[in-house]
């Protein structure tokens, strides 16, 4: 069985790093995550503003990264809620910087964290999605994700909203091309 930590490990490829989160990141991922403070309306906790240390400490307490694209730390996302005994692990809290968006940065990411997952023994990849998030949820189904369901008013984001829950997963084999690198 692999551990957390086996699975939360530094991943490269070229010039996407990711880095475990660390208090030495606080500064570079406010300035990053304050780029755009429209998207946190739709997130369960905010990383903007006056909410960014009561946010960062929530994500130094789970498996989380920061993401650099070169030199430039350009977001988090992390690993949660691993069942070592069932092969399962879930990918979330996903922030990439405007710059980056569109781009192919965010197929990368998710290719290079799912690669890592499936090398680790991983069976079952979940992404957790609100409801609103409908840019997310196109995200992962281009990698080829399947929506097992939604979970009604499952959560209350930092907002207060009561939030419908999508849950996706990825089964070996159900890859798209995409994340398969095929073009």
């Amino acid at each position: 069985m692999t551990t957390t930590a086996e699975v939360h490990v530094p991943l490269a490829d070229g010039t996407l790093r990711l880095e475990p989160l660390a208090e030495a990141h606080r500064e570079g991922l406010r300035a990053a995550c304050a780029a755009d403070s429209e998207i946190w309306a739709i997130y369960s906790v905010s990383l903007h503003g006056e909410h960014f240390d009561p946010g960062f400490a929530m994500l130094l307490g789970r498996a989380a990264y920061a993401v650099f694209d070169g030199d430039a730390l350009v977001g988090c996302t992390s690993w949660y809620d691993h069942d070592a005994a069932n092969h399962v692990v879930a990918i979330g809290f996903t922030y990439l910087h405007p710059s980056v968006r569109g781009s192919g940065f965010n197929l990368r990411l998710k290719r290079l964290m799912i690669g890592h997952a499936r090398a680790c023994g991983i069976v079952r990849i979940v992404f957790d999605i609100d409801v609103r998030n409908t840019r997310s949820q196109a995200a992962v189904r281009k990698l080829g994700a399947r929506l097992d369901g939604i979970l009604r008013s499952n959560k209350i984001t930092w907002t207060g909203h009561v939030r419908d829950t999508c849950v996706f997963s990825l089964l070996p084999g159900e890859e798209s091309d995409l994340l398969r690198g095929a073009t």
